[in-house]
């Protein structure tokens, strides 16, 4: 897409923000939103910064990621007013002054010191409210309306809906994740250690550690059963197995999330393997306008049990292994989630643009969104099967513990777990799987 496009999806996306800005404003009877992009962290008895991380009402606005000390004043009408950082520092790399395709949008102004941006924002403060996580700062600007809850709830509920421009984004930014797990892939079959293979990854995609979205998720054999794996073993194993891979991509401050499993051998785990492949191409195809995304996960409760019986993990049929409640311990997570300028993108438990609660129940309690599936929202979807040691001896001690073909579960076991994710947008006449779309795409 050349800067043309993207510049005319871009104007498209300003007005809807400007829109949606307006409205929250309207609603708490103030006359502005004053967005501060963060600064930094530093460590305790130190003068070494963690990595930065941009507020997400920031980058909402514009992809401007790497910049703390940057601020937005938006009124919903007139052109937004951008404060943008740029020091006299002979220590760190200055950003560039900023040439690209959503410069004409804002009226740019340079912060030479950060500790003199009022000198950039409104008069009275009052009348305006903070976005933002540095509540000192804002307090000591004279601000006073810190996160409004009306304000928040309405941008929130309203960020589940993608502008063309963010799912522009987001296929960029699967498009990116689809090379570099093709390449970790690889890596896996050439035999080489987690830390290896996420070196690999990391160069494909050409983005560094602070870039991706989340942690990468690297796991050979057993790690594969710890869902939030993050420790990326030097050493490779004495024996290759299986490989999860959950890792994604950054692209304009959007993100993806991926999730690949693999057997070195053609073996009764590769069937497995398969068996939960084919289960999220159906799950896939079931995101449809109108349904409940609680059903989506219900029904893949009932697909993970169909698999359980099938290879003769659980000795009952799929309804009575459901009824038993044993899916959770092979299960243990939500079906998926929201995605967009967050991984876990906001909102996913509340019924409307007020915030008004509506919860995971307590059958499903890691659950991340409860919400009506509509169009224009991205979720992924992500069923597994874990052989996960504290919760299967939590089941061996209890009366379902009869039902288990234990045998079968010690020779998984080594094996960890296969969780399959897949990125898709949900449109009002078909359902687009970004991820899967993409990665045939790059086969031809």
């Amino acid at each position: 897409m050349d800067n043309d496009s993207i510049k005319t999806l871009y104007a498209k996306h300003i007005d809807i923000m400007q829109a949606r800005a307006k409205e929250a404003i309207e609603r708490e009877g103030i006359e502005g939103l004053i967005i501060h992009s963060g600064q930094l962290h530093y460590q305790f008895l130190d003068d070494n910064p963690y990595p930065f991380k941009v507020n997400p009402h920031f980058k909402s606005w514009l992809p401007v990621v790497d910049n703390p000390n940057s601020w937005l004043i938006i009124d919903g009408e007139n052109k937004p007013k951008l404060v943008f950082y740029l020091p006299v520092d002979f220590w760190h790399k200055v950003p560039e002054v900023p040439d690209a395709f959503w410069v004409p949008f804002f009226d740019i102004h340079y912060l030479k010191k950060a500790n003199k941006v009022e000198q950039c924002l409104p008069y009275d403060l009052s009348k305006y409210a903070y976005l933002g996580e540095h509540l000192e700062v804002a307090k000591a600007l004279g601000m006073h309306l810190l996160n409004p809850d009306r304000v928040l709830h309405y941008l929130h509920y309203h960020r589940a809906y993608k502008t063309d421009y963010e799912l522009y984004c987001m296929r960029k930014a699967n498009s990116i994740a689809v090379k570099a797990h093709k390449v970790a892939k690889q890596s896996f079959f050439s035999g080489l250690s987690e830390y290896e293979i996420n070196q690999e990854y990391l160069g494909v995609a050409k983005q560094s550690e602070n870039d991706m979205p989340y942690g990468n998720i690297v796991a050979l054999n057993e790690n594969a059963s710890i869902l939030h794996y993050m420790l990326l073993n030097k050493a490779p194993p004495s024996t290759h197995r299986s490989f999860l891979i959950d890792a994604g991509a950054s692209y304009h401050g959007y993100a993806a999330d991926i999730t690949r499993t693999y057997s070195m051998e053609d073996n009764r785990f590769q069937e497995l393997i398969v068996a939960v492949d084919s289960l999220t191409e159906y799950l896939v195809s079931q995101v449809t306008p109108g349904k409940e995304y609680l059903s989506l996960h219900e029904a893949a409760c009932g697909g993970i049990a169909k698999i359980l019986s099938e290879f003769g993990v659980v000795n009952l049929l799929p309804d009575d292994i459901v009824e038993q409640g044993i899916v959770s311990t092979f299960f243990p997570h939500g079906i998926g989630h929201m995605l967009g300028l967050q991984v876990h993108d906001v909102a996913g438990h509340v019924a409307d643009d007020t915030g008004t609660a509506k919860p995971a129940p307590s059958a499903h309690p890691f659950l991340r969104c409860m919400r009506t599936i509509e169009a224009r929202q991205v979720f992924t979807v992500e069923p597994g099967i874990y052989f996960i040691d504290s919760l299967l001896t939590e089941l061996k001690g209890s009366e379902n513990s009869k039902y288990i073909n234990w045998n079968t579960v010690d020779a998984f076991k080594p094996f960890g777990g296969i969780r399959i994710e897949d990125n898709v947008i949900v449109h009002s006449e078909h359902t687009e799987n970004m991820t899967r779309e993409l990665w045939e795409e790059s086969l031809s």
